[in-house]
Formats: structure tokens, C-alpha cells, sequence
């Protein structure tokens, strides 16, 4: 079973909306700090958004900052991206993550090693 299954990618043109979304399974999801990371080909893993524990803190890189909304669903075992005004450097695969130690996904929130279970991803392409 997987822990986390992303959906919503697809093809857009610059300066729509997308949703994704992230269903988890097999663990405690209100015990979870979740996270998305992004990936294009030939470069690392980097940070998008993060949410914490009962979703009252979100955080942002700076590249999607007034754009980008994480928001998390417990009841239904769900985190959520709504990204709008999308560019084509957002072209990419995202992943959803999912990490479980407070201490330290509080100072390394934005870094790969923070989280624990990972999706697969899905495919997000933006055309000009």
C-alpha cells in the first residue's frame, strides 16, 4: 500500500489554476507535518510548501509565495495544493510528503530529509 498518492496534475497554460491533492493511508494523518516538493529533470528535489499539525502553520518558498496555498483536510486524510497565476518554471513533478517528527521538521520544514513517506508524483506542465 502506498502511504501517499498524489492526483490532479495535468497540462495548463501560464496563468491558470490547478489543484492537487494528496490522499494519505496507513498512519495517523493528524499526527503528520506534510509537505510538497517539486522536481524538474536533472535537478534536485526543492521545497514548495509545508503545513503543519492541525494546518495552523503553512510555509512558502519564496517562488510561490501569494501564489500557492497549502491547506490539509484531517477528516479525510487529505493535503491540498491550489496553485494559481502558474508560469512555466513551475513545470514540474510534485511530490506530497509526509514527515512525523515535530523537532525537527520545525527548523528543517523545507528540506527533503524532514519527511519520512513520499508519493510518487504527478505531473504538473505549464505551457506560455
Amino acid at each position: 500500500q502506498v502511504p501517499l498518492v498524489e492526483s490532479g496534475g495535468g497540462l495548463v497554460q501560464a496563468e491558470d489554476s490547478l489543484r492537487l491533492s494528496c490522499l494519505a493511508s496507513g498512519f495517523i494523518f493528524s499526527d503528520s507535518f506534510m509537505g510538497w516538493f517539486r522536481q524538474t529533470a536533472g535537478k534536485e528535489r526543492e521545497f514548495v510548501a509545508a503545513i503543519d499539525r492541525g494546518g495552523a502553520g503553512a510555509y512558502y518558498d519564496d517562488s510561490v509565495k501569494g501564489r500557492f496555498t497549502i491547506s490539509r483536510d484531517d477528516a479525510n486524510h487529505l493535503v491540498y495544493l491550489q496553485m494559481s497565476r502558474l508560469i512555466p518554471e513551475d513545470t514540474a513533478v510534485y511530490f506530497c510528503a509526509a514527515g512525523f517528527n515535530p523537532s525537527y521538521w520545525n527548523r528543517y520544514y523545507n528540506t527533503a530529509g524532514a519527511y519520512y513517506y513520499w508519493g510518487r508524483g504527478t505531473q504538473v506542465s505549464v505551457s506560455p
